[in-house]
């Protein structure tokens, strides 16, 4: 018995958790290089000039609302890895019209406002936010016995840095502790430092909306290796030190905080509200401050709500809204929210709280003061999904197609709306939400037959290749497209070309110019990245360092043992198990669950079941030292040996099992990358 199932199972749990570190034969430097990139062309720095004249460079509130309640900033203690390296990119608060001619001028002003989040801050009294440490704040309210905290960062070290400053420097109850902590929905940047409450504070309760656990985990763990991979593309995590030609915001904040001793954890909630099919508002009293809680759950997050505090006037969104345009679908993929839903519970939130709130804060942004402005704040935010959903539909039923949607839409965009900041597409463009509206309602087959049955990217190229006359005589083409700034048909071209004709070395330089000149005039954050990772790929390989990862044992113990059986089953080679059929009874006596393992036609099922049925193998183990296996704090040998774990019956289902699973790369091949030992344009990266 080389590898037990438990060993294999436990092993597969690697991607979504444990990013694989290896290098393979496409990766060409392990080196985190600092994104200098190529200066703006002529046709971008007209694209952003004439861009820039369609902004409101006048509407200031943003930078006014950032300032507003300021206690104290940042000190170097305190600063952390994420406020270092967008540092010396911005001037801080000054807003004005001033981009680089490499950042899009919408997007320049948004990673401006993101760094003049800096400190301490009091929302109202008796509620305090600290924001600029991680992609979320954190937001502390006080209670009859000390402290709620509502959301708790990405890292435990983050939120750990972040009390330590709010208990140093806010002006009463620095000396009390944290009695609740609140999660508003399943999305990690929200719960990721959570164990760093619990660690100073043991008796702290938790409670999430309605299915948070679930959502949580399922969200990244069957696509997790992908996600992850494509996550680390939209967030440009390996585009290193900010800078006018590489990464400059995140959208949401200017980024995610990141370091070796940083550790995404999980505290499970001791109670989580219910749902809103059974109770749309839920009111509770927790430690003598009273919540009405909205369940907002299949808007932002399968799992969420939002809160209002009634004693406070005050409206705790979440992440229903911020400072832009949210995902309705994410570039780093996840599934399509609902644009429709997302409207309607906004205009509910208006309906129930509008006439009387006074105070709007959430997981990101500044908040915002003040009836008139917040009702008016909302209304935009609700007409803006309104807006994607609905005309998306008006265009999709009068035959327009998903391809053209998403190049449409903007033209469709009310300037009551676009003159809003807080409506821009910074994290979810209206270009990739309106194809999500039409993918959720149509798919991605728009009935054109020539789409129904394409050829393997590849092969396609190549033919394409052929088409345009062959290497040399495409990529003259495309130059002279790229040459008139028609950027998005030739980086479509070069594509083509670079996967056909992988030597070609002119031709992969070109597009990867083509890429960063697109980069530098998106003004989805997202977007941005892509393009500028895209166009490092192709011109020096996957890089690995930077790259973020989730190493989690609060998350693993927290999986329960189906998650990680379908998991298993995503790894699976289906034509190599077709044929060798087995049965495992699987007895976890710790936690009092059995489970009925069976491969068949190739697939991996299992079931938890309250008896066995006769079986090939019946394995019995805890759970707590499958979540040690999969730490690797212990081996399935060492708990054979000290009979912690036994298998009756026949060993090769094991062996077969082990033989038809595959191991994720976590660095797979997105764009296409000089194969190992081809010249790579380095140079532009030191």
């Amino acid at each position: 018995m080389n590898k037990s199932l438990v060993a294999i199972l436990t092993a597969s749990l690697s991607a979504p958790t444990l990013a694989v570190q290896h290098d393979h034969e496409h990766i060409n430097s392990n080196e985190l290089l600092r994104g200098n990139g190529k200066k703006a062309s002529q046709h971008t720095k007209d694209a952003n000039h004439t861009f820039a004249k369609t902004l409101n460079f006048d509407n200031q509130d943003v930078f006014t609302n950032n300032d507003r309640g300021l206690i104290k900033e940042l000190d170097a203690s305190s600063l952390g890895h994420l406020r270092n390296r967008f540092m010396y990119l911005h001037s801080g608060q000054q807003a004005h019209n001033s981009a680089p001619d490499t950042v899009n001028p919408s997007l320049w002003r948004q990673a401006q406002a993101n760094f003049a989040a800096n400190g301490l801050y009091e929302v109202k009294e008796g509620i305090y936010q600290v924001r600029g440490m991680d992609l979320a704040s954190t937001t502390f309210i006080r209670s009859d016995n000390g402290w709620i905290v509502y959301d708790v960062m990405l890292h435990d070290k983050a939120m750990d840095n972040a009390m330590s400053f709010f208990f140093e420097h806010v002006p009463e109850g620095g000396d009390l502790p944290v009695v609740a902590m609140l999660y508003s929905h399943s999305h990690i940047d929200h719960f990721g430092g959570s164990r760093a409450v619990l660690d100073r504070f043991p008796e702290v309760k938790v409670y999430a909306p309605h299915g948070f656990m679930k959502e949580a985990i399922d969200e990244n763990v069957l696509a997790g290796n992908a996600m992850s991979r494509r996550g680390n593309i939209q967030y440009g995590a390996t585009l290193g030190q900010a800078s006018a030609t590489g990464v400059v915001d995140a959208a949401l904040a200017n980024g995610l905080s990141t370091g070796p001793d940083h550790m995404i954890t999980l505290v499970p909630p001791h109670e989580t509200f219910p749902a809103g099919d059974d109770e749309k508002f839920h009111e509770r009293t927790i430690d003598g401050v009273k919540f009405v809680f909205m369940d907002t759950a299949g808007t932002e997050a399968p799992s969420g709500n939002v809160a209002y505090l009634p004693e406070h006037q005050t409206l705790w969104t979440g992440e229903m809204v911020y400072q832009g345009m949210h995902n309705v679908y994410t570039l780093r993929g996840a599934k399509v929210r609902d644009a429709l839903k997302w409207s309607k519970d906004l205009n509910k939130m208006i309906n129930a709280w509008g006439g009387e709130v006074e105070y709007l804060m959430g997981s990101h942004s500044a908040p915002i003061w003040d009836n008139e402005n917040i009702v008016a704040y909302l209304e935009a935010q609700r007409d803006n999904y309104g807006f994607v959903h609905n005309q998306t539909l008006r265009l999709a039923n009068s035959g327009m197609v998903l391809q053209d949607i998403g190049a449409k839409i903007t033209d469709e965009l009310p300037t009551s709306l676009q003159q809003l900041w807080h409506t821009n597409g910074y994290h979810g463009t209206y270009s990739h939400n309106a194809r999500a509206v039409y993918n959720m309602y149509l798919g991605y087959f728009d009935m054109n037959p020539a789409n129904l049955n394409r050829l393997p990217v590849n092969e396609e190229a190549e033919l394409f290749t052929q088409a345009y006359g062959g290497c040399e005589a495409g990529y003259e083409t495309a130059k002279s497209h790229f040459d008139d700034g028609n950027y998005r048909f030739a980086g479509v071209m070069l594509d083509h070309i670079v996967r056909a004709c992988s030597d070609y070395s002119e031709a992969r330089q070109l597009l990867g110019d083509n890429w960063e000149q697109q980069g530098y005039q998106a003004e989805g954050a997202g977007w941005r990245n892509t393009f500028l990772t895209g166009a490092q790929e192709v011109r020096i390989g996957t890089v690995t360092q930077g790259s973020a990862k989730a190493n989690s044992v609060d998350i693993i113990a927290n999986m329960t043992m189906g998650q990680i059986l379908d998991y298993t089953a995503v790894r699976v080679v289906a034509s190599e198990a077709d044929g060798q059929d087995f049965s495992i009874n699987l007895h976890l006596p710790d936690i009092g669950e059995k489970y009925r393992i069976d491969m068949k036609h190739g697939n991996l099922n299992n079931l938890l079941v309250d008896d066995f049925r006769e079986a090939d193998t019946t394995i019995t183990m805890n759970r707590k030292d499958i979540t040690q296996i999969m730490l690797g704090e212990a081996t399935l040998e060492s708990l054979f040996a000290d009979r912690k774990a036994t298998l009756k019956g026949d060993s090769k289902p094991l062996q077969i099992l082990k033989s038809v699973t595959v191991d994720f790369d976590s660095y797979f091949e997105v764009m296409p990358r000089p194969a190992e030992g081809q010249e790579v344009d380095a140079h532009i990266y030191r």
